[in-house]
């Protein structure tokens, strides 16, 4: 492939040599429109420099969160006030019982009420029955007429005064706690130059903070793990957002397209109620191919993982082969390198027959035997081992698995990463990368399934971009490529972005507000494209590329590009006088433009079926009824025939999707549901415009 040249590796290069940019969090939407810099190094630069990770971020966008947190300290103060109320009332009626309640005594010594000790030998039953016990064992005489089980509580259980005491003192102690709470919350939210839209790791109501003199932040989250030092920046999935495939199901006309509504959550719960992964606990290993699918490992799959040293490989195999593929990581990880090769040897898995077993299934059964010893280990191998596991599962088509993997991988990191030394300097290469893996892979599954945030994203700001790993005596299985994946680190950053601006809750919610952001998102995505080296920049004309590299890079481009502008045709949906508007008018034209690239050659997107058959088939989904929708709309039916030699060819388009989208039914339950979804709404769009 291309990107294989010597002089093109990146890391025959200086780290200065890389060019991918992450951009910052400050975000500016005052600029009218975007404008190009030149850069120190006469490079066009974006008002929002891109860079990478490891740098420090200065988070300038602000948007409604400081009111957010305002708003949980006046709720903080609320509910410290009711709670301070409830227990003023029980006192006073406590104090007015006094007087009639022939139980109590007064000591004036401590001025505290003291209830007159009786014996406790009343039963649970008589208890809650306020009537009086016998006391007999093993069964009263009440508990025997009712054929109750007679239980008597168990002496120093009951709340005497004492107990009671404690719990007012520790009442009064958390409102003081919850105001001194409120006071250190309004300082945060003033302080912050940009409050976290990310609700999976920002603060919430249900969040716990305690503030020391060092300024750091201890948190307990309401979802995700470990600790949080700052709010995130928005180049993370937001919690809640409407960007997943079957939002689309609610627009205007698009819904007119189903019979019935879809819940977005349904595709979760599919996956979770699909039969498990049945694998053998004895696989037969043909070792008889093993060069073969290293060879394919490295030339086709670990360019888009970049997880697995080549230049280390032959003494891992040497290792795993003197313990008989039976213990240790060398062995997993040598296991999942055969089992991906081999499917990457046989193209997409969608062309398996149904009741074939899937290529390489031998081998990762056999690493999947060894993983349990692995799980509990809390090193960089082991957390390799489960990312390499994942990316099996993913082109098995088995999402929630891999989530489940991921999850384990997530908390290794977070406890890898909380303390300065853990990573040994040797492993901190690997380290990263199997970091960015874990957190791609994550962001793929939450732009689709409401799933907990695992926290990894948190890390972000310490863990650098990957460099190359360093070349060692032995002669290396492949190359060390890495130009793909620091593009996908980039890229997925960027579509993180886009959530976060505009599909997320607290997102604008109408075109003018929206200008300046999908302005500015769609030049720091031209940004991206120019910033890519020669051998990835893919051509935009509407030949098939032979690169599958290229192919996949292309494909993610205009998925970006098309949900930048897709609430352009939200707006001409809800309203056809939108399209009036030139802007809106043209910000439609490029999202269909966008979309129809994205599906006119739709077996182009095997090439990144190992990594992206789930995430592929839904992106091709929603961009389809997209399409459909827009065939409905007079305005956005005008457009698209600019688009196309006629609107003949969108049909043929929408009939090359769903034949496409049928051969992944049997693949998982999640896929399945979308391809009778988009079957049942080109039938009824067909019968809307009476073809």
């Amino acid at each position: 492939m291309s990107s294989s040249s010597p002089e093109a590796s990146p890391t025959s290069t200086s780290g200065g040599g890389r060019h991918f940019s992450m951009s910052t969090d400050k975000f500016s939407i005052e600029i009218p429109s975007p404008h190009h810099q030149i850069g120190t190094n006469g490079n066009l630069a974006s008002p929002n420099p891109l860079k990478s990770p490891n740098a420090r971020r200065i988070a300038g966008f602000s948007r409604e969160g400081i009111l957010g947190s305002a708003q949980k300290a006046r709720n903080l103060s609320q509910s410290s006030g009711d709670r301070e109320s409830m227990t003023n009332g029980i006192q006073n009626r406590q104090n007015s019982d006094d007087g009639i309640n022939p139980l109590k005594r007064r000591s004036t010594d401590a001025g505290i009420d003291y209830p007159r000790r009786r014996a406790t030998i009343a039963c649970e039953i008589c208890r809650s029955r306020k009537s009086r016990c016998d006391g007999t064992k093993p069964k009263c005489k009440l508990c025997t007429e009712l054929g109750a089980e007679c239980i008597y509580r168990e002496p120093g259980i009951k709340l005497d005064a004492g107990d009671k005491l404690i719990l007012e003192h520790l009442t009064r102690i958390e409102g003081m706690l919850q105001s001194t709470l409120v006071g250190q919350t309004s300082n945060l939210a003033l302080s912050a130059g940009s409050p976290s839209v990310n609700g999976g790791t920002n603060i919430s109501n249900d969040d716990v903070m305690i503030q020391n003199g060092s300024n750091f932040v201890s948190m307990i989250p309401a979802t995700g793990l470990g600790t949080w030092a700052t709010p995130t920046n928005i180049s993370t999935m937001p919690k809640i957002h409407t960007n997943a495939a079957l939002h689309l199901l609610q627009w205007p006309l698009i819904r007119d397209l189903v019979s019935r509504p879809y819940d977005p959550q349904i595709l979760l719960q599919l996956e979770m109620s699909r039969e498990p992964l049945i694998l053998s606990k004895q696989p037969c290993l043909d070792l008889s191919n093993t060069s073969t699918y290293i060879e394919s490992f490295f030339a086709k799959v670990n360019v888009w993982y970049a997880c697995v040293n080549p230049f280390n490989w032959t003494k891992y195999y040497r290792i795993a082969l003197s313990n008989g593929f039976r213990d240790g990581p060398e062995s997993c990880i040598v296991l999942l390198v055969l089992a991906l090769g081999q499917a990457s040897c046989s193209g997409s898995i969608s062309r398996i027959p149904d009741l074939q077993n899937p290529p390489g299934l031998p081998y990762f059964a056999a690493a999947w035997a060894l993983l349990p010893s692995l799980m509990t280990r809390n090193t960089v191998q082991s957390a390799q081992c489960t990312v390499l596991a994942s990316a099996y599962l993913f082109y098995l088509v088995r999402p929630l698995e891999a989530w489940t993997l991921l999850s384990s991988t997530s908390t290794k990191l977070q406890l890898l990463l909380s303390a300065p030394g853990r990573v040994p300097a040797g492993q901190r290469e690997l380290m990263e990368r199997v970091y960015w893996n874990a957190l791609l892979f994550e962001s793929d599954l939450l732009a689709e399934l409401d799933l907990p945030h695992s926290g990894i994203v948190q890390y972000e700001e310490s863990v650098g971009l990957p460099g190359g790993f360093e070349q060692e005596d032995e002669e290396a299985a492949g190359r060390d490529e890495l130009w793909y994946f620091l593009a996908e680190i980039a890229l997925r950053r960027l579509l993180n972005r886009v959530s976060q601006l505009i599909y997320s809750k607290d997102s604008m919610a109408s075109t003018q507000s929206l200008e300046p952001v999908v302005a500015e998102l769609d030049y720091q995505l031209t940004q991206w494209y120019e910033s890519l080296p020669l051998p990835l920049q893919f051509p935009f004309n509407r030949a098939v590329l032979q690169d599958p590299v290229q192919t996949v890079l292309r494909l993610r481009y205009f998925a970006c590009r098309t949900i930048i502008f897709r609430p352009y045709i939200l707006a001409v949906l809800d309203n056809e006088q939108a399209a009036m508007d030139p802007v809106v008018r043209d910000n439609c034209r490029k999202c269909l433009e966008a979309s129809i690239r994205q599906l006119e050659h739709i077996t182009a997107h095997h090439a990144g079926h190992v990594p992206y058959l789930w995430q592929g088939a839904l992106s091709i989904v929603s961009q389809t009824l997209l399409i459909m929708g827009a065939t409905m709309s007079p305005s956005l039916s005008s457009i698209l025939s600019t688009l196309v030699p006629h609107l003949d060819a969108v049909d043929a388009i929408i009939n090359d999707v769903v034949t496409e989208v049928e051969r992944y039914v049997h693949l998982a339950p999640s896929l399945s549901l979308s391809a009778e979804i988009i079957r049942e709404a080109e039938m009824r769009r067909r019968s809307y415009l009476g073809t």
